[in-house]
């Protein structure tokens, strides 16, 4: 007798029914279709990449969460953190790439982390980026895609925080600290959601940072009022600073940019306060939070001009950004707000009476599905009642039924799951009524 094996899954993966693949396909058919009339094209890159094009990208806790292991040739791989870092072997792998190349990716990515509500070992980004250009309208292009697609989900209380790194280093220079401290100091500041002020003081401390810097930067972070206010405040205080001035400039180019794309200012925060831990930033940096609920960060992103350069040998100016598949369905879930009709792609489902009726019901199947109208053709033991239930487990709306009496008349009976009306019609005018009905599956007059 064979062993009985407990069907498990590795934690932090998931498998996604029909029903939850649904909503994902709503919300990634969306994405897809702003990023493409936005002008950015499609690219997917391997699962697998040489370790040496992962390691040293992401700091010291992005190769610690990266999944590393040997391969029987005795290479040593790892599985893609992100989809940015495969972008850029791409573009040095082939220079012959018009620029700006604009392209989005759509593909699962793998970290170590701890599972928890929102976040996965294994979860899908929706990356788009900008390639070969130094102008913050790279930026705007992107970032009013990303307004866009959270409009059309639904989303109305939402946040578009900006920063730059540029910035950030401009403060670690007026409070004296050396340029190789620059990334601890991104590093602490990143984690203020999780620990709070006092946990970021103490952060830069332990990273060897004296107590009177340490208070220098956390004074100029806590900058308060309006973005125009806190931009002004900001570019006196680092009125000294090249790489400040520079990064200061930049968002106010953006800022200008976004609202020639109409995005009301409502949605955009100059946050000092955002760093984006990972080390390849070198520019403007964002991530957008939804309001209510809390559940962090659900698009992030910002510039890379050097990252490229590591493959390359010569640096190329990128922005790009992500968006998080997982957490937004979590949040729409959350708040109900998927259409209701998502509950299965199915419009009809064609039932089988017996064996004599299987040539009848086929037809009707097959010239339904040749008009573009999603159907299944039933193909189980049970009868008319069970097919029936099937029907209404899988909230298909309309149900066709054709037994010897509809075959000997040419007719077919059309029974409606939604508002439980039944009628019989004439086959060469099923095409129609089957059309009317989808378009109204609650008149009770049908």
């Amino acid at each position: 007798m064979t062993q009985k094996l407990k069907p498990r899954i590795y934690k932090g993966t998931r498998d996604f029914l029909p029903g939850q693949m649904i909503k994902r396909h709503f919300i990634i058919d969306l994405v897809k279709e702003v990023f493409e009339k936005y002008g950015f094209e499609p690219l997917e890159t391997p699962t697998l990449e040489l370790w040496e094009t992962l390691a040293g990208k992401y700091g010291e806790e992005g190769d610690r969460l990266t999944y590393r292991f040997t391969d029987r040739g005795k290479r040593e791989v790892g599985l893609r953190y992100d989809l940015t870092v495969p972008l850029s072997r791409v573009v040095a792998m082939y220079p012959e790439i018009p620029k700006p190349f604009k392209r989005y990716q759509i593909q699962p990515v793998w970290r170590a982390d701890k599972p928890q509500k929102g976040r996965f070992r294994e979860f899908y980004q929706c990356d788009i980026d900008v390639i070969g250009s130094t102008s913050m309208l790279a930026e705007a292009e992107i970032l009013s895609a990303v307004y866009e697609i959270l409009r059309k989900l639904g989303f109305n209380h939402f946040t578009m925080r900006i920063n730059s790194r540029k910035i950030l280093s401009g403060i670690s220079e007026i409070a004296g600290i050396s340029p190789e401290k620059e990334a601890d100091v991104a590093r602490g500041i990143d984690k203020l959601d999780k620990i709070g002020n006092d946990g970021v003081r103490d952060e830069l401390l332990a990273s060897g940072i004296k107590q009177t810097r340490v208070n220098k930067i956390l004074e100029v972070l806590a900058i308060t009022g309006s973005n125009n206010e806190k931009l002004s405040e900001t570019t006196t205080i680092l009125g000294n600073s090249d790489a400040g001035r520079q990064g200061l400039q930049e968002i106010k180019d953006l800022f200008d940019f976004l609202k020639m794309y109409g995005i009301p200012e409502e949605f955009i925060l100059f946050d000092l306060f955002l760093a984006r831990g990972l080390d390849y930033y070198t520019g403007p940096i964002f991530e957008t939070v939804i309001r209510k609920p809390q559940i962090g960060s659900i698009t992030g992103g910002g510039r890379y001009d050097r990252l490229i350069g590591m493959f390359s040998g010569t640096d190329q100016p990128a922005t790009g950004c992500s968006i998080g598949l997982e957490r937004i369905v979590t949040v729409m879930d959350e708040l109900n707000m998927f259409p209701p009709h998502l509950e299965t792609p199915i419009q009809v489902l064609v039932s089988v009476f017996d064996e004599n009726s299987i040539p009848y019901s086929v037809s009707i199947a097959q010239n339904l599905r040749q008009a573009g109208i999603r159907t299944e053709l039933y193909t189980g033991r049970s009868k008319l009642r069970g097919q029936f239930g099937l029907a209404n487990d899988k909230s298909i709306p309309l149900v066709i039924i054709a037994g010897p009496d509809e075959i000997r008349s040419e007719l077919l009976t059309l029974k409606n799951m939604v508002n439980g009306k039944q009628r019989t019609i004439k086959l060469a005018e099923s095409l129609e009524e089957v059309k009317k009905e989808l378009n109204n599956p609650k008149d009770e007059n049908m």
